[in-house]
């Protein structure tokens, strides 16, 4: 059904201030697009089909910015660790068993299915070195009906020989082979995906900018994420003021490339002032910040800014899909930057984070995550009522416990780009 209309109370984020709710109001979908939320459907509407939520909550679907599908399976494991030792001791272990694909597909079904009952709709996911096994997971991603940019990770040093690609050349070549190779896939596309600048030599970054140039592809991957890793960074490129200029100087870094970086805790003024000048859009993922040790990124200041920035569940540096979960922890730490670093960064609130989530990340995908005219239409209902409670609550109230909560199993209905997932 392309056409149709919705009904509940529709909430969803105009700009990173202003929190639109119409209450048990209708929002109407043709071809895919929103044409309009309404208070009272207009005649010329009677005639489509209606979705009837009535008081139920019915929100943009949500994006997350940077996840990593492999590393799904030990979410919750070595968090008691900081992010070089994480790698070594648990990433990197994991990640090399995707060579096998008999395990590759068990571990991808569980991802996918995952994330298709989450309040998810869009992503932009890493999936490892191993060719056959990022396309698997791109098709089980399409097949779900999902909206994802995925990457097949690059990395030619620096690594364990067991996950470290024989060169730069063949690192290339592979990545060309399954650009071409994920043609067909109407919804799922490919995202160029250097793991960071210590597992990438100069070569392979020259090549990989040969690449996006090419077939005009987009690119994610780390900045300034832990103070040892930015160190590192700088000792292996001295010529570099910081670290985002090491990707920068092969046409990494915005501007006509579009480009996520995760993380961005310790970027200096330099840095910023550079990702703000080439709309680089920044992946904030808190509770991966906190569980990893790194620290709590400066969002306030990104906000105020009017930088590109959405959230990202970062798994399995993040423990949980849930970007209920991530909207929640970026109130929660910017809480505690204000309080103990730097009270001049006022602490994030509701309206700003569910925008984040929303209409901030969504942008990268386009006009997404929003139901204001012309935007894709994701939608994800929320069926609350399973909550109990003996006071009369608002709209808002509901709509901000829900986030609090971060209670993923109230969906009861999911829609992306127009089509009913379930």
């Amino acid at each position: 059904m392309d056409n149709y209309v919705i009904k509940g109370h529709i909430c969803y984020s105009k700009t990173s201030t202003d929190l639109s709710i119409t209450e048990n109001g209708f929002a109407v979908c043709e071809n895919g697009n929103c044409t309009g939320v309404y208070e009272k459907l207009p005649e010329s509407y009677n005639p489509l089909p209606c979705y009837d939520y009535t008081d139920k909550l019915i929100i943009p679907g949500l994006t997350d910015l940077h996840v990593h599908a492999p590393q799904y399976p030990f979410r919750g494991l070595g968090m008691d660790l900081e992010l070089i030792e994480w790698l070594n001791t648990h990433t990197f272990i994991e990640e090399a068993k995707y060579d096998d694909l008999e395990y590759a597909k068990k571990a991808y079904e569980i991802f996918t299915e995952d994330l298709l009952h989450s309040a998810t709709t869009r992503a932009c996911v890493f999936g490892t070195i191993h060719t056959k096994a990022t396309i698997l997971l791109m098709e089980k991603l399409e097949n779900a009906g999902m909206k994802a940019y995925v990457g097949k990770v690059n990395m030619d040093r620096n690594s364990p020989g067991y996950l470290c690609e024989e060169s730069a050349k063949k690192s290339v070549s592979d990545t060309e082979k399954w650009i071409k190779d994920t043609k067909h896939l109407k919804n799922i596309k490919p995202i160029l995906t250097p793991r960071f600048i210590p597992s990438c030599s100069d070569e392979l970054m020259e090549q990989l900018a040969l690449l996006r140039r090419k077939y005009r592809l987009p690119v994610q991957s780390h900045l300034s994420e832990n103070l040892s890793e930015v160190q590192w960074v700088q000792n292996l490129c001295p010529d570099t003021r910081f670290y985002g200029e090491a990707y920068d100087k092969y046409g990494l870094f915005g501007n006509e490339c579009p480009t996520i970086m995760a993380h961005c805790v310790h970027s200096s003024k330099e840095e910023t002032d550079l990702m703000k000048k080439q709309n680089v859009f920044i992946a904030h993922c808190p509770e991966s910040n906190t569980n990893l040790l790194s620290g709590i990124a400066p969002v306030r200041t990104y906000l105020d800014l009017d930088m590109k920035i959405g959230l990202g569940s970062d798994i399995a540096a993040g423990s949980s899909l849930s970007i209920f979960r991530a909207m929640t922890m970026a109130i929660q730490c910017s809480k505690l930057r204000w309080r103990l670093t730097d009270q001049s960064l006022t602490p994030l609130n509701l309206e700003e984070a569910f925008y984040l989530a929303t209409k901030g990340g969504g942008e990268f995908f386009g006009k997404a995550g929003s139901f204001e005219t012309g935007y894709e239409f994701d939608a994800v209902v929320l069926d609350d009522s399973s909550i109990r409670h003996p006071q009369k609550l608002s709209v808002r109230e509901r709509l901000e416990r829900l986030i609090c909560l971060a209670e993923d199993k109230n969906i009861a209905a999911k829609f992306v780009n127009g089509r009913k997932l379930f």
